[in-house]
């Protein structure tokens, strides 16, 4: 019993710690973190479709070339 007790206080100490470095040592407010990781994923998922449909265009070019038989 005073093992689980221990581990649960162990447990909440730590969060109550980790919370508090995150809010102490984070660089930025959350506002300005949450535009960064949007912008970020916007920029991601854009160049993401880009090569997305640069290789669609390499791919639909060989398999012209294979179904004519064309160089």
């Amino acid at each position: 019993m005073y093992k689980i007790l221990g581990f649960v206080a162990g447990a909440m100490c730590g969060a109550v710690v980790g919370a508090a470095a995150t809010l102490l040592l984070t660089p930025a407010s959350g506002d300005e973190l949450r535009n960064r990781a949007v912008n970020h994923w916007e920029n991601t998922l854009s160049e993401a479709r880009q090569a997305q449909a640069e290789s669609r265009r390499t791919l639909e070019n060989r398999f012209e070339t294979m179904r004519y038989g064309r160089d």
